[in-house]
């Protein structure tokens, strides 16, 4: 009897071990797809009713759930096609509930990009063109405060406003800073974790802190310095209408260019003779 019962034992806790991971494993995947369900029923989008606290936004603009602070919704303005990722402050004014007047303050163009964790905090007037795309945790801002008045702490003295006004086509790396009076041409580039202030030309890539014009463009001359070399573009211009396609197909096709260019890339970077170095 007491070798059946020892068998039975560990048959037992067996079970009650595999029990109790397959519960973890169904609560696990309730969980996430919980979390997916309520990211995408959370959603702003032109057919909720968040978006009426908006002075615009734009047919398939999307504000991604869970958001970022937003507020002074009457004061800015989201283009179509616009995304904007989760955790991102918009905010117009100081705080919410204040009348900021007659026009639009934030005013962000169409089919642009907004990266996971970015802010735009506007008091006067800050806009940005379409088709600009920022990385995670860009901080854009016209609004800074003064320092003169050395009895005061600087928190407590009076700010003053420079309107930011961002080009059609920018990228806006990780973390960079654009501080009030900023003014960046067409197709800027900005290095991740630069802090920008000033006017940028169309077709120039700047950063550092403060930010300068590392390379620029010249119809003359081209960009100086010059690029290094490259392959044929990615994607031929007769495709480039793929990329728009509706759902995933576009971005599937890109994906597998990458990963095409990635193969032929290397490839072409082993040669004979660096296989015979290899295995000699």
């Amino acid at each position: 009897m007491s070798a059946n019962r020892g068998r039975a034992e560990p048959l037992g806790a067996g079970l009650a071990a595999r029990l109790r991971r397959r519960a973890r494993q169904g609560l696990h995947t309730a969980v996430h797809q919980g979390w997916e369900w309520i990211q995408r029923h959370g959603e702003i989008t032109p057919h909720t009713p968040g978006r009426r606290r908006f002075a615009y936004l734009g047919e398939g603009a999307a504000i991604g759930f869970p958001v970022g602070t937003i507020y002074g919704e009457p004061w800015i303005s989201i283009g179509d096609h616009t995304l904007v990722g989760t955790h991102v402050t918009i905010s117009a004014g100081f705080v919410p509930g204040l009348d900021l007047g007659p026009d639009v303050i934030v005013r962000i163009g169409q089919s642009c990009s907004l990266g996971r964790g970015t802010h735009i905090v506007g008091h006067q007037s800050i806009e940005i063109g379409n088709d600009v795309f920022t990385g995670p945790n860009v901080y854009i801002t016209d609004q800074n405060h003064t320092y003169g008045d050395l009895s005061m702490p600087i928190g407590r003295q009076w700010p003053e406003n420079n309107p930011v006004v961002i080009g059609d086509g920018c990228w806006i790396g990780t973390g960079a800073i654009i501080l009030p009076g900023t003014r960046l041409g067409r197709n800027v580039a900005v290095a991740g974790g630069a802090v920008v202030r000033g006017e940028f030309p169309d077709h120039a890539v700047v950063g550092g802190v403060p930010a300068k014009i590392l390379r620029s463009h010249d119809p003359e001359t081209g960009w100086q310095p010059p690029l290094r070399p490259t392959s044929s573009p990615l994607v031929p211009v007769q495709d480039l209408p793929l990329l728009a396609m509706d759902g995933m197909a576009g971005l599937q096709i890109l994906s597998d260019r990458l990963r095409e260019e990635d193969r032929a890339r290397m490839a072409a970077d082993v040669t004979p003779g660096d296989l015979h170095e290899e295995a000699g």
